[in-house]
């Protein structure tokens, strides 16, 4: 399996105590006090951002150890001993010492120092003022989603607005509170510059749209419905739709469509290049590596005549409807897949690697109306909150909810927010904020009281000579 090894020992100046490390020169790479010249520059700059989103850290293995293998949603994949460090996410048996909890603490960490190089750097450059707003803007937002990554991982994690001054990167944890705060601010600030849409040339670059639906989420994440009400229907009001084609939506065609809220690019020829999310999700000896399945408790949880069942779970044998015959009876391959990570054939690009140009869904519009319909419920608009649960649920093939009162409604939408986003990557943090983990998790291993965070890594702690506090438990 090519690039499977994590690069541990790339830890940017951003998470870094070490002054020695911060003096490095390293080859190939230009200094930033003189590479933050021209306007160029500045958009440079502002695209490495983007092209961590598609990054192995952001999109491949370390995510889906933290965001998916911990659910119920979610198994391992390919042969049983292909890969078997992952298995310590499924029990939850990893240490501070494990290198998946290690990997994205890193990648996120990296992809921050690339915001903040830009929010510090670029409002000194002599250049078009509209679009260094627009870029500092853009720095925010996508600082904003990393940070929400972190907390909702880690925790309480340090807040670094911008390059520290002093040089000091060795700072002690911010509270959970605190942090999001922050990223409320970066949201927020963000949303009053970006535009609602780009020209072709800029298609994947972060809007308006984005910066509020993120901001929705936030909030109702922090239990402030009645902030997250408001944001979501902020976002309504711009004119996104459901694509009336759940397939459509995950397939190649329908990249940046209708319901498209935040996307990554990863079109092999953009400026953002391609990704390995499909890759390393496709049917293994066929497509890909065959990693992170549906599991037998996602099936299970499906309705009977939901289509989004047989297009988010893809299976041996059977023939897609873009005509590709799922290869059957390989006992190293599985037997199911993840159907929104496949590629067809047909549209493959052979000059990168499998499903390389597949765009990876961050926030798609089904959610900014579950989003609504939850914060609505809990203020007690139970109209508004069946209103737009049935959206979701009619576009499914599904009748109405039969949910009237507040209880039922409540566990209906999270019902329909775990077949929506199947093996999106939401379904353990659901868990979580919803207060399920403990319960449904259990089984697995789950502890309450630590396993709703991860441990920060034990190296970082430890170059940070104990300034960096761990969390409960670890």
């Amino acid at each position: 399996m090519k690039k499977i090894i994590l690069s541990l020992a790339l830890i940017v100046a951003a998470i870094s105590c070490k002054d020695d490390y911060l003096d490095t020169v390293q080859p190939g790479k230009v200094d930033a006090a003189v590479f933050f010249t021209t306007q160029d520059d500045a958009m440079q700059a502002t695209n490495a951002i983007y092209s961590s989103l598609r990054s192995w850290e952001n999109s491949a293995f370390p995510a889906q150890y933290v965001f998916g293998v911990p659910a119920d949603d979610v198994e391992k994949g390919s042969n049983p001993g292909d890969a078997s460090f992952i298995n310590v996410y499924n029990n939850f048996s990893y240490t501070a010492s494990d290198g998946g909890v290690e990997g994205y603490w890193i990648g996120q960490w990296q992809f921050v120092n690339r915001c903040n190089q830009v929010i510090t750097n670029v409002p000194g450059i002599n250049m078009d003022e509209s679009l260094k707003s627009r870029l500092i803007a853009e720095a925010k937002m996508l600082r904003a989603y990393f940070y929400f990554n972190l907390v909702r991982i880690y925790g309480g994690v340090p807040i670094f607005n911008g390059l520290p001054s002093d040089g000091n990167y060795n700072i002690p944890r911010n509270s959970i509170s605190e942090v999001y705060d922050f990223i409320i601010s970066d949201l927020s600030a963000a949303a009053a510059v970006l535009p609602q849409s780009y020209d072709a040339a800029n298609v994947g670059r972060v809007t308006k749209g984005g910066a509020l639906g993120l901001l929705s989420k936030v909030y109702l994440y922090k239990k402030d419905w009645q902030k997250a009400y408001e944001t979501s229907n902020q976002v309504i009001a711009l004119g996104y739709s459901l694509d009336p084609n759940f397939n459509h939506l995950f397939r190649p065609a329908g990249e940046f469509g209708s319901e498209s809220v935040i996307e990554v690019n990863c079109q092999c020829s953009s400026q953002f290049g391609g990704s390995q999310y499909a890759e390393v999700q496709g049917v293994r000896n066929q497509y890909g590596w065959g990693f992170f399945t549906p599991s037998a408790a996602l099936e299970s949880a499906f309705e009977s005549g939901d289509i989004r069942k047989e297009l988010t779970i893809l299976r041996e044998g059977e023939i897609t409807p873009e005509g590709d015959l799922i290869k059957k009876g390989d006992p190293q391959a599985g037997n199911t897949w993840n159907q929104k990570a496949y590629v067809p054939t047909s549209v493959n690009d052979a000059s990168c690697g499998y499903g390389s140009i597949q765009n990876i869904r961050i926030l798609r519009f089904a959610e900014i109306l579950l989003i609504n319909a939850e914060a609505a419920n809990e203020l007690g608009n139970t109209a508004m909150a069946v209103t737009n649960l049935n959206k979701v649920r009619n576009r499914a093939g599904l009748v109405n909810t039969t949910a009237s009162a507040q209880g039922t409604l409540r566990t209906a939408i999270w019902q329909e927010r775990r077949v929506e986003l199947a093996m999106e990557g939401d379904r353990f943090v659901d868990l979580v904020r919803t207060g399920q983990a403990a319960t449904v998790l259990a089984s697995y291993g789950y502890k309450a009281n630590k396993n709703e965070v991860f441990p920060i890594p034990l190296n970082s702690i430890n170059q940070s000579n104990g300034v960096l506090s761990q969390n409960p438990g670890y």
